[in-house]
Formats: structure tokens, C-alpha cells, sequence
């Protein structure tokens, strides 16, 4: 809590400051007070925790374990050979290139309203900082330890499980928690975009009834699961990376 608590007590002014705003613009279907969101919240609670947060969710969590595996994939191929790293590279920065909001819709014209188009946006979103961080993490081993391996008799595939990877996982656990937020964001995006259910669908609905308070709601419930998922996938790296505070 010590090392929480600036960011606490900076939240509490935000919100205070937003509430006091708010309340000198009185108009709610432009900036609505925190008060006044978390009211629409509980008014709307069962619509947007039991239909269109697992909506969101579904998408969020099978477009990231696709990224995950997708990413770890290309950056071992990438560490293992360094042609096929310069070559891939730059394909898969150019990929970060790509606006999506202007995909999002092909998306959707090629697999209609199914939860694939949403996928898609999602995994073109958060597959980069995988693959880059993880492979930067395989790429930062000490290559004095690699080298006294070597002389052990140790093989290729010796060095990469019991070296690359413990040296790798800090990286790898760092890009996960980069790609939460993002892979909530390619939902929220591709639902706003062409979706029939979901959070950010249901933002834009409340958008073109000028509900600000309805606007923002589901906005501060994405924030949340982004934040809860992050600490979780931060707590689990504490049980697994004992050594990481040493690094």
C-alpha cells in the first residue's frame, strides 16, 4: 500500500477535479462526473457484466493467447536464425504501420459480425510487442554464459531451455502486460467499428443517444479488467521470476 499510495492519492484528485468540472459545465452528455458514470454503471450492471463484458472478454482473451503463441513462435524463429530475423523484422514492424481503423472494417467485410474480425484486429494489435520483446529477451543473454555452457559439451537446444529461456522470461512477462491493455483496446476498436455486441458496441449505441454517462461506463469497466489483469499476470511473474528484483 506504501508504494501505492501516490497513485492513489493521485487518482483521488483526477476524480475529484473531473466531479468538480463536471458539475461547473452541467452538461452531462458531454463530460459526465465520475458520480454520475458509476450511477449508469449500477442502473445498467446486468446488461454490461452478463452480456457484453464476455463478449468483450471472449474476444480479448482468444485474440491474446493466439498473439502469445503466434509471437513466441516467430521470435524463437528469429533467435535460431538470423536470416530469417532480418528478413521478418521489418515485415513485422511495418504490420504496427497498419491503421486500424481503417482494416477493422475489411476485417468485418470478410467474416461479417463473428467474433473473428474482432479477433483479427486484436491480434494485429498485440502480436508486435510479443514477438519484439520476447525476442529481445532471447538476444540479451550473456554470451560469456552461453560460451562457458559450451564448453560444458552443452548442445544448441541445451543452451536455448536452460538459458535463453529463464533470461527470456522477464521479457516475455513485460510483453504480456503490454499486449493486456492493447488486446483491450483492438476489442473495444473492432466492436466499435462493426460488432452486435460488446462493450465498445455498446459505447457507440449510448454515444447516438448522447448518453455521456453511458458512453463512458463501459470505458472505466474495460480500464478495470485491464488494471485486475495486469496485477494478476504481475503477481504470478513475482511466484515465477524470484530472481528478477536481483536483476
Amino acid at each position: 500500500m506504501k508504494n501505492r499510495l501516490p497513485s492513489i492519492v493521485l487518482i483521488i484528485i483526477v476524480l475529484i477535479l473531473w466531479q468538480f468540472i463536471a458539475f461547473l459545465i452541467n452538461a452531462p452528455y458531454i463530460l459526465p462526473s465520475p458520480t454520475e458514470i458509476v450511477a449508469k454503471i449500477w442502473e445498467l450492471r446486468r446488461t454490461l457484466f452478463l452480456v457484453q463484458l464476455p463478449a468483450t472478454m471472449s474476444v480479448t482473451v482468444i485474440g491474446l493467447l493466439i498473439s502469445i503463441v503466434f509471437g513466441l513462435a516467430l521470435a524463437i524463429v528469429m533467435d535460431m536464425n538470423k536470416k530469417i530475423a532480418d528478413a521478418l523484422y521489418p515485415i513485422v514492424i511495418a504490420s504496427q504501420t497498419i491503421p486500424t481503423t481503417a482494416i477493422a472494417p475489411l476485417f468485418v467485410l470478410w467474416f461479417g459480425y463473428s467474433i473473428w474480425a474482432k479477433v483479427l484486429v486484436t491480434i494485429l494489435i498485440t502480436f508486435f510487442p510479443i514477438t519484439i520483446t520476447v525476442y529481445d529477451g532471447f538476444r540479451a543473454t550473456k554470451r560469456e554464459m552461453e560460451e562457458l555452457l559450451i564448453t560444458y559439451g552443452a548442445s544448441k537446444w541445451d543452451i536455448f531451455f536452460k538459458l535463453k529461456i529463464p533470461s527470456a522470461l522477464p521479457h516475455f512477462f513485460s510483453a504480456v502486460k503490454m499486449a493486456i491493455p492493447l488486446s483491450v483496446i483492438g476489442a473495444a476498436i473492432a466492436e466499435w467499428l462493426g460488432a452486435q455486441s460488446g462493450l465498445g458496441y455498446f459505447s457507440k449505441r449510448m454515444m447516438t443517444q448522447l448518453d455521456g454517462a453511458g458512453v463512458f461506463a463501459p470505458i472505466v469497466i474495460l480500464s478495470i479488467t485491464a488494471m485486475i489483469s495486469v496485477a494478476v499476470v504481475g503477481a504470478v511473474e513475482e511466484k515465477l521470476i524470484k530472481w528478477r528484483k536481483e536483476i
